[in-house]
This record gives structure tokens, C-alpha cells and sequence, in this order.
């Protein structure tokens, strides 16, 4: 608790007892019939304006700003209204139990906070700046240039993103993604900010100022969130402006006009028990349970997604992804490694002659040397395939770059070369038959390859083709699996990729459609056409981590980004950031949302309807203050506990 919320815990304790007393006199005792009006009003007064003389004063100067209606112009008018009838006791009561309720909606807004307050803790105080001489001296880090290089010491937090130059250590990234196996870090692999370091010291060379870096893009999304509301938040703020000043009017008509009709018509008007039942009215149209129980189910709900390592910008979103139905996914990065393997070497058949080596090696031999001088992806995992066939072999001699000459790389075709004075291409089809080298097997080994294919053509006949594919993410299966599990009912692959190579992880993974050969532009183009087939409530999620998905990840309804490799572009554009790009989490945080609906759902549905059955009961004049007591502190207790709930929520 917070020492605001001790000293109400005082106040509260102490009320508690003189209250308990107050009533053993009046009914174990019948004290008050030996004592004057005055003094019994007096014994009541103290503890009164000891538990209730703050709500008091925040009445009073809301209105005297001009801020009439809420929560605390009710307590203060049905109190004072309650002891001008002689319900001394109900009125303690009423300020009483609105406090216990106003402590207990304290605390467990407290709660819900602490798991977004924990990643707030991420910032780090001070940076360990290296200099020339090499003494390291503590500066802040936004004074830190890129390129300067920090020492990060065993248990300091890791303050600017950058890339480790020396040392080895393992890296406490749990406040960041929720993953607590730390990772192993070493010279050369990049590290971010917010992470601890946990065993040895590492120099570090800063990639990023401290705006840019990735923990103070964390915490403005942080700090950005509350501020966008769910449409529901949204609705329950409006209605409270207009509720309030009505059900204030309500009471106010409740309390004179019956009398005066019953006096006109020559009965007895009585006063008393028609204004006992405005007050009745007033302290049950407070709309504490569904002002305060809306947002923090909601913030609860933001709150367990951060625990798993999910960042998610606002109620809004998380309303959204609770109604999302479709979710498309680029493939490289999100759903694959983005990392290329060679996984088949088809040589040609009758292109090699017999008793002079294995065709497979002397087909990746003349892959590894047409792709030499190239830094292509695919080139480099060429290479380190025939890397790994030397290795295993022992003995034989790496590539000669003597042999090549004249290289070309010729865009969105491939590369062409003399080695050892014969041409030699190695690209797509398109390429092989620029120079005149066509065949039925080239169509069938490429109709027959899932992967990307780089065909490889010598001294003017084809020599068979090499496939190379992205790896699959660990995980990724299961993600699809749990999203269909967790009520999403469509998922859609977009890539740029062949659609050999797409319908391949597809059929590997369960997903339901792909769109292959999709440049930017037509990535927008095919959300937009899934969005105008969604039915009216139903959601459209986009899932990518490339700077070439931000205008997707904006366009969609939601748009999720990779956060750990994603690319800052992405992370900006995005609703939702997954911190460790776990793709198994996106049926998790779906399943959060639903559940903090299905919560926030509950407490209008019970709030307002307690209320109302309340509100007609203390006009009928059947409800006492005790039971507009329970309608209005009792219905917000019990709703900001089924709030808390959220909080709970793993997505499991």
C-alpha cells in the first residue's frame, strides 16, 4: 500500500469503531432518547466529517469549477440530505462504505499498474561511458553519441542499444519479453536496452541514440497507451455525463414533487420519507462501479499481456484483437527464420560425367563459385553449405578466386562468370534462357522444388538446380494451431516469395490461404481486399516484422510487430508489439482480449442492472439506505474484483 493509502486505512479503522459504538449505544443502551437532538447529531457528525471531509471538499471545488455532477456531489448530497431527515446513522454509513469502496478501487488499480510499472522500470539511470584514455565515467544516457562505446558492469542494465565488442555474459531480457532463460551474449551479437547484464562485463558500441533506442520506444508506448480507449471505455464516459445529471434531476423531482401533488390533493405530504427516498435514489445512481470497473478491467487486461512479454498501445487495440477473425502474416521473419539453408542439390541427369566425383559436390562446387563475389543471402548460404561439404570431407581446397572472372550480378536474374575461362550462370530461369540454355528438365526440377531455386548452367549446358529454403520458426506450427483453438477462423499467408516455396509452409503449418509474388503495394492491396470481405464485428489482424510491412501493419485493424528483430518502422506502425517475436503468443494475447471483454461485459451488464432494480424499489420507497448501500459500494467492490480477474489472465 501507498502511505495515501495507509492514512485512508486509519481513517477508515477508527470510523469503523465509532461507528460500532454509535450503535451499540442507540440500539443496546437506547442512549439517544436520554439525549438531546443536538448532541446525538454531534456524535455523529465527528466521525462523518473524519471519514468523508475530503469527499466533501473535492465536491465543493468541482463545483466551484464549474464540475458539478460526480460521484462526490452525490455522497455529499444524499449525506446531508440523510442527516436533515434524522438517518444519522444511514448517512455515517453511506460516507463510510464509499470510502472502503473508493480504498479497496485504490489498491487494486495499484495492482493492475505493478505489471506495467515493472516494465517502466526498464529505463536506466546512467550509462558507463568509455573514454579515450580509457576510464569509464557514469553519464546520462541521452548524452551518449552513436558509436561511443559503454561498459556495461555484471547487474547494471544494458541503457542504449548497440553491438557487443568485447566480453561474454548472459542477458537478463525478462522485463522486455517475458522470457526468463537469459540469453548468451558475446563479441559481435547485438544487444538491446532495458536488459540486465548478468554475469561478465561487456563494451559495447552504441548503434542507436537513447531516443531511438528500443527502451524508450518501449516506454512512450507505455505512457501512450491509457490514452487510447477501448469504444466501450469510451461509451461509459459519455453516459456518465449525461447519467449522473439526470439521476441527480430524478431525485431532486422525487424528493418535492410527490409531496406537493399529495398536498394539493389535501393528504399529508410527508416530507421526510420522500426526500429519505431521493437519497435512497442519489446513492444508488452513482456510477462508480461502471466508471472505475470498465478501464481497469481493460488496464488489467494490458497488464497480463505485458507480463507475457506483449505490448499492446491501447484499450482500443485490445478490444479489437478481441473481435479479430482474420489474421494475416507475411512469411519471412514472422512465421520463418528469415534464415536461408541449402535443402536439396538436384543435378541434372546424363550432365556429368561418371568416375569423376559425387555430382551433388561438383553441382554445389559450381554454385559456391558463381555465387563467390556475391553478398545475397542465398549466395552466402550457398557458400556456407560448400563450406560445411569441405569440412566434412577434410582436405579438399576452398574456393580459388583466381579461377573467376569477369562476374556479373545481374538484378532479379542472378550471376554470370568465366570459370577457368567457360561460362557459368547461376540465377533463375529467366537468366538460363537469356543465354540461350532452355529444357524440359529445368521446367520439372523447378515445378518439383518448394524452395528457391538457383539453377546452375557450365560451358552452355544445364548442370542441375540448388534449393534453398527459409527454416521454419520454432513454435510457428503450434501458433496456428492455438489461434484456430482460441476462435480466429481465417489465416492468411502474403509473401514475395514463389508460391512453390509459400504453398510449402503453408501446407506445413495448417494455414488456410496464401498469396505469393507480392510486392509492398500488393501486400496492401490484398489486405484491403480481406478486410471488405470481414463481416460487420469482425476484426482483421496483420502479423509482420519488416520495414516493408508498415503500411500493411497500419492498414489492418490490427496490426502486430516482431519486436526483438523487428525493424523500427514495423514497431512504430504496429498496435501490438510481441517483445521476443514468439508467434505463439498471438493466440494468447487473442485470447486476453476475450477474456477482458467477456469481464468489462459482466460489470455493465451487473451494474446496470443492479442499479436499476434498486433505483425502482427506492422510488417504490421498499429500498432502505442499507440496500443502496450494497448497489452502489457493494456493486463496485464486486465488479473491480471480477476486473482484476484480467490481471490474472496468462492466455494459456
Amino acid at each position: 500500500m501507498s502511505r495515501k493509502q495507509k492514512r485512508m486505512l486509519v481513517r477508515i479503522v477508527i470510523t469503523l469503531v465509532l461507528f460500532a459504538a454509535l450503535l451499540v449505544c442507540e440500539h443496546g443502551f437506547n442512549l439517544w432518547e436520554k439525549l438531546p437532538v443536538w448532541a446525538v447529531l454531534l456524535l455523529h457528525l465527528c466521525p462523518y466529517l473524519l471519514i468523508g471531509y475530503d469527499v466533501i471538499l473535492r465536491a465543493l471545488k468541482n463545483i466551484r469549477r464549474g464540475h458539478v455532477f460526480d460521484e462526490n456531489f452525490l455522497m455529499m448530497v444524499a449525506t446531508f440530505a440523510a442527516f436533515g431527515v434524522g438517518e444519522y446513522a444511514e448517512a455515517l454509513a453511506v460516507m463510510l462504505f464509499y470510502q472502503i469502496g473508493e480504498l479497496f478501487q485504490s489498491y487494486a488499480v495499484g495492482r493492475s499498474r505493478q505489471s506495467i510499472a515493472d516494465m517502466m522500470s526498464i529505463a536506466p539511470e546512467y550509462a558507463g561511458l568509455e573514454g579515450e584514455d580509457g576510464a569509464v565515467t557514469q553519464v546520462d544516457p541521452e548524452d551518449v553519441p552513436v558509436g561511443a562505446v559503454i561498459v556495461v558492469k555484471p547487474g547494471e542494465k544494458i541503457p542504449l542499444d548497440g553491438t557487443v565488442l568485447e566480453g561474454e555474459s548472459f542477458i537478463d531480457t525478462a522485463a522486455l519479453t517475458g522470457e526468463s532463460v537469459p540469453r548468451r551474449a558475446s563479441a559481435g551479437d547485438d544487444v538491446i536496452s532495458g536488459c540486465i547484464n548478468g554475469q561478465g562485463t561487456l563494451r559495447v558500441r552504441v548503434n542507436k541514440v537513447y531516443e531511438d533506442s528500443t527502451v524508450a520506444r518501449i516506454l512512450e508506448m507505455v505512457e501512450n497507451a491509457s490514452s487510447k480507449k477501448a469504444r466501450l471505455e469510451n461509451f461509459i464516459t459519455r453516459f456518465a455525463r449525461y447519467y449522473t445529471p439526470v439521476v441527480t434531476i430524478a431525485a431532486a423531482l422525487l424528493a418535492v414533487l410527490p409531496p406537493l401533488v399529495l398536498l394539493l390533493m389535501g393528504g399529508d405530504p410527508r416530507w421526510a420519507d420522500w426526500i429519505s427516498r431521493a437519497c435512497v435514489f442519489l446513492i444508488v445512481s452513482c456510477p462508480c462501479a461502471l466508471v472505475i470497473s470498465v478501464p481497469l478491467g481493460f488496464f488489467g487486461g494490458i497488464g497480463a499481456a505485458s507480463r507475457i512479454g506483449v505490448l499492446v498501445k491501447g484499450s482500443n487495440f485490445l478490444e479489437a484483437i478481441a473481435e479479430t477473425t482474420t489474421v494475416v502474416m507475411d512469411k519471412t521473419g514472422t512465421l520463418t527464420r528469415g534464415e536461408f539453408e541449402v535443402t536439396q542439390i538436384l543435378p541434372a541427369a546424363g550432365a556429368w560425367q561418371e568416375g569423376a566425383g559425387d555430382p551433388a559436390d561438383r553441382l554445389l562446387e559450381l554454385a559456391a563459385y558463381g555465387e563467390s563475389l556475391s553478398t545475397h543471402p542465398i549466395a552466402c548460404s550457398i557458400a556456407r553449405a560448400h563450406s560445411a561439404r569441405l569440412q566434412q570431407e577434410g582436405g579438399r581446397a576452398g574456393i580459388d578466386p583466381s579461377r573467376v572472372s569477369g562476374m556479373q550480378e545481374i538484378p532479379g536474374h542472378g550471376t554470370k562468370c568465366l570459370l577457368d575461362g567457360k561460362t557459368l550462370l547461376a540465377g533463375n530461369a529467366g537468366l538460363l534462357d537469356e543465354n540461350g540454355i532452355t529444357g524440359d528438365n529445368i521446367e520439372a526440377d523447378i515445378k518439383r522444388c518448394a524452395g528457391t531455386v538457383a539453377l546452375i548452367a557450365y560451358d552452355g549446358s544445364y548442370r542441375g538446380a540448388v534449393v534453398i529454403s527459409d527454416t521454419v520458426k520454432d513454435g510457428a506450427a503450434e501458433a496456428v494451431v492455438r489461434m484456430k483453438r482460441a476462435g480466429v477462423k481465417r489465416l492468411v499467408m502474403l509473401t514475395g516469395d514463389r508460391p512453390e516455396a509459400a504453398e510449402s509452409v503453408a501446407e506445413s503449418l495448417g494455414i488456410d490461404e496464401v498469396r505469393a509474388r507480392l510486392l509492398p503495394a500488393d501486400k496492401v492491396a490484398a489486405v484491403d481486399e480481406l478486410l471488405a470481405l470481414q463481416q460487420s464485428g469482425e476484426k482483421l489482424a496483420f502479423v509482420g516484422d519488416g520495414i516493408n510491412d508498415a503500411p500493411v501493419l497500419m492498414r489492418a485493424d490490427v496490426g502486430i510487430a516482431m519486436g526483438s528483430l523487428g525493424s523500427d518502422a514495423a514497431i512504430e506502425a504496429a498496435d501490438i508489439v510481441l517483445m521476443d517475436d514468439d508467434v505463439t503468443k498471438i493466440a494468447r494475447i487473442v485470447h486476453i482480449g476475450r477474456r477482458t471483454r467477456t469481464i468489462v461485459r459482466q460489470n455493465v451488464f451487473f451494474a446496470i442492472g443492479v442499479k436499476m432494480i434498486v433505483l425502482v424499489l427506492g422510488a417504490l420507497g421498499f429500498a432502505t439506505m442499507w440496500l443502496a448501500v450494497f448497489a452502489d459500494v457493494g456493486v463496485a467492490v464486486l465488479a473491480i474484483l471480477n476486473s482484476m480477474r484480467a490481471l490474472r489472465e496468462t492466455g494459456m
